[in-house]
């Protein structure tokens, strides 16, 4: 029997990312390839790449450098949205011998013919504007949860975002077809889907390759409440100005989506905002988080939050610090702006210095420390459910409560990828959260 050929995959960035990464090794397998992990000597390497920060950029090259010391014969590939932004460049990193862009990524096996490496990169890069059709992903397999990608691109024109230019515009995964990759992956026993895409609230959109749409995120939501076998949903992140109040009601009451939205701000100035070009104001976030409150009061809210845009002055600043300090929020994702090309942000005046953006992050990654404790302790007496992980860290085995409130325990192998009613006792050093099962059973 002749030997297989080895392909080995690295993800930058979002979950996005993840499950396509997935979808796209699903093929290799359909095509003969056995998928290895990175670590191990391949033919093939496959780096999934990301635009969103600075540190990706960088990132790429370490990960290109790492697969060349595994094996510097091995024939290497980089996809994703980098790829479909700079594929010159990435083709001239040393070693990178194909660069695909949004539309070629999902048909690599047909780019890959003889892997031998080549002298330079070759480049398969559409235009943006042909990125205009649909390949709905999911990722399964590394985790006890899978990612399930509902929509791509986005038709939003914020100053500071590549995301449309490296995506293309917003369009969606037909209904059916979601309800039948939910199915398929609650039949290999994962017990939490969480829904990804670029901008999910967008759903329905594109749902025929133009603007008209039979359905909604409502829908979508509704429907996926009713799939037999999934345990959990997760709503990875949504625009403040698409979470509506009608679904905020229906995941307070729904039999499998958990309290735990991901909603970002950006900017707690309205005048940054604005230069942003965000489609909300303040004021809007206020009442989608006092909504979430009054109908799940033990809800977990995550902000993203951007600081140091061109023209982001200490005051505005400080209205930011002081904006997410009073909001009854979990948790804070901050990103240090970064200059991209192409991007309207990139020519705007006002630029801040980067020891200032420096400053302003570290300021509001200790709210976030503070804000997180506090949520914490809010919950300690409840009782929970806890989807328990895979990984043995340190004698320890963690998982995420329904409320993403992060546990740990003594670790069990028993407990891997099972559900366990627990009550929350008290906060551990580390920050994650000391328990008592419910159920004795379940004790080691």
């Amino acid at each position: 029997m002749e030997n297989r050929k080895k392909v080995a995959f690295y993800t930058l960035g979002c979950k996005l990312n993840f499950s396509e990464t997935s979808t796209i090794a699903r093929n290799f397998n359909d095509e003969g390839f056995d998928r290895v992990d990175f670590e191990e000597i391949a033919d093939i390497y496959v780096i999934n790449t990301c635009s969103v920060t600075e540190n990706a950029d960088k990132q790429f090259k370490q990960v290109v450098k790492k697969a060349m010391k595994l094996n510097d014969k091995a024939f290497v590939a980089a996809v994703g949205c980098y790829a479909q932004l700079k594929p010159e460049e990435l083709a001239a990193v040393d070693g990178v011998d194909l660069v695909l862009g949004a539309t070629e990524k999902f048909k690599i096996t047909d780019y890959i013919h003889d892997l031998s490496k080549n002298d330079m990169g070759e480049v398969h890069s559409c235009e943006i504007a042909e990125a205009d059709f649909y390949v709905g992903s999911y990722s399964i397999g590394d985790r006890t949860r899978a990612f399930l990608k509902v929509q791509d691109g986005c038709d939003y024109k914020c100053t500071y975002c590549t995301i449309p230019l490296a995506r293309g515009i917003s369009r969606s995964d037909a209904l059916e077809n979601v309800l039948k990759n939910a199915k398929e992956i609650s039949a290999q026993n994962i017990r939490e889907i969480v829904l990804t895409g670029v901008n999910i609230g967008d759903y329905g959109k594109g749902e025929f390759g133009n603007k008209k749409h039979e359905h909604t995120f409502l829908d979508l939501v509704q429907a996926l409440d009713k799939v037999e076998g999934i345990e959990r949903l997760r709503i990875s992140s949504i625009e403040p100005n698409l979470l509506k109040n009608e679904t905020i009601e229906f995941v307070s009451k729904s039999r499998t989506f958990v309290p735990h939205f991901h909603i970002p701000l950006q900017s707690g100035s309205n005048d940054i905002l604005k230069l942003m070009k965000r489609r909300y104001l303040r004021e809007v976030y206020i009442d989608r988080v006092n909504k979430i409150r009054e109908v799940m009061p033990h809800a977990c809210i995550g902000v993203d939050v951007i600081v140091g845009f061109p023209g982001e002055t200490d005051e505005h600043f400080l209205e930011t610090y002081h904006f997410l300090n009073d909001l009854d929020i979990s948790y804070l994702h901050v990103f240090t702006y970064s200059e991209r090309d192409n991007t309207e942000a990139a020519d705007m005046e006002g630029v801040v210095p980067s020891n200032v953006r420096a400053k302003r992050s570290k300021m509001l990654r200790g709210l976030s420390v503070k804000k997180r404790r506090a949520f914490y302790e809010s919950q300690l007496g409840t009782n929970r459910t806890v989807l328990f992980e895979s990984e043995n860290k340190e004698g320890y085995i963690h998982g995420f409560t329904e409320n993403y409130v992060k546990v740990k325990t003594p670790w069990n192998p028993e407990l891997v990828n099972t559900l366990q009613e627990i009550n929350l006792t008290k906060i551990d050093e580390d920050g994650s959260v000391r328990l008592e099962f419910l159920n004795k059973l379940a004790e080691v």
